[in-house]
């Protein structure tokens, strides 16, 4: 069963891969239908990426068509080493954070308050609450993930785009690194800073003293 499995993925693998390379082909041929095909396909996920750098759907939607037009303008050069799925996320992000930039954002911040602080010996000076097990309940599930977004949103921009860029768009800390313009390094701390900061914001609402009493 494991076998037969494998083989069909292996096989819709290949054929994806084959109705990209077609796709791609008509779309350097200048087909219109083609283009049409490829926003269809890619724009909800390319605008999605966009939102949650942006924060805005105005915003994220011109970002995508920037990105759309990058797209088109930079087609010759895809040399396919990626899928093109990936490709077109990565240029969705890069458009979103040059969106991002060249507006009159909030100042970089630090978060150093909202940082565990350690005495002395090394331990917590206050020590981190344990938090409750996750509800199966559907609704519960749904609301606890729009508090987890909205509370990245009130994370500084500076730390909430690599949390997202990190956590959420899945990128390696090489390419973090590249897209924030700093080192490796640099972006690990980000990251793991803004980690730490985004468990704050959560432990009131998550830890197990926040739940209700039950009769």
């Amino acid at each position: 069963m494991r076998a037969d499995s494998t083989q069909r993925e292996r096989a819709a693998t290949s054929a994806d891969e084959a109705a990209e390379l077609a796709l791609l082909v008509r779309l350097r041929a200048g087909e219109e239908a083609a283009f049409a095909e490829l926003v269809a396909e890619h724009a909800s996920r390319m605008l999605a990426a966009a939102r949650r750098i942006l924060r805005s759907d105005e915003d994220a939607q011109d970002a995508v068509q920037d990105a759309f037009l990058s797209a088109f303008k930079a087609l010759e050069r895809f040399q396919g080493d990626s899928r093109l799925s990936t490709w077109l996320h990565r240029i969705a992000i890069n458009a979103a954070l040059m969106r991002l930039r060249s507006q009159k954002r909030r100042r970089e911040q630090d978060v150093d308050e909202l940082l565990p602080s350690f005495a002395e010996d090394g331990h917590h000076e206050l020590a981190p609450k344990r938090w409750s097990e996750e509800a199966e309940d559907p609704l519960v599930v749904a609301e606890s993930r729009a508090l987890v977004r909205a509370k990245i949103d009130e994370l500084p921009d500076n730390y909430r785009v690599a949390l997202v860029l990190r956590d959420i768009e899945g990128l390696g800390n090489e390419e973090l690194a590249e897209r924030l313009g700093v080192s490796v390094n640099a972006a690990k701390i980000r990251v793991h800073r803004a980690r730490q900061a985004l468990k704050t914001l959560l432990d009131p609402h998550f830890s197990e003293s926040a739940e209700p009493e039950r009769p």
